[in-house]
């Protein structure tokens, strides 16, 4: 009897593990509400002094020291063709990790935020495609519109925004990855 109470569990139990919802990290930036899978981010650290690096983009701020590692930072407000982030006394570094290029593995970037919200739980069914218009950043940035107590947040593709071989600009410092630059500057 056991064996077949088990099997009959098993069935029952797996469609809801892929209902599960998924964890979000939830940020303002210029006023606006943006969201990034809570599974990419390392840390959030308080924003501190940046160094600046020569020939970066300018959405690429500088970079930061973050225990021996190099970590370039992105204001994404720049990096939304927007103005730059103003230095409050609530703006976060948000650590993540992003696929690089293929074959690379991965690259650990920080992300300037106005303020850091909350973490929350948003189902699938509670999550729209991108607009195909009116939306203020790149559709092809955005994951999705994740619907939160009857308003909107934008879901960010993260390995789309935080690319930074797609910063890569001919005639740059030789053609290296930004990542590579910013690495080499700074020693």
């Amino acid at each position: 009897m056991t064996p077949t109470t088990t099997a009959a569990a098993a069935p029952a139990s797996a469609p809801r593990v892929a209902a599960e919802p998924t964890q979000y990290l939830t940020f303002m930036l210029g006023g606006e509400p943006f969201a990034i899978g809570i599974l990419v981010i390392k840390e959030i650290i308080e924003y501190s002094a940046l160094t600046t690096v020569p020939m970066m983009p300018d959405c690429i701020r500088g970079v930061i020291n973050l225990r021996g590692a190099v970590v370039p930072v992105m204001d994404l407000a720049a990096r939304f063709a927007r103005a730059p982030t103003a230095i409050t006394r609530r703006t976060c570094i948000v650590i993540v990790e992003v696929r690089a290029a293929e074959g690379e593995g991965s690259q650990v970037v920080g992300v300037m935020v106005d303020a850091v919200n909350e973490v929350l739980d948003i189902a699938a069914q509670d999550i729209e495609p991108p607009p195909s218009f009116g939306a203020r950043v790149r559709s092809d940035f955005i994951h999705g519109m994740g619907k939160v107590r009857g308003s909107f947040v934008i879901l960010l593709d993260v390995d789309r925004v935080l690319s930074l071989e797609e910063l890569d600009l001919p005639g740059q410092a030789g053609g290296e990855p930004a990542a590579a630059r910013a690495e080499a500057l700074a020693h």
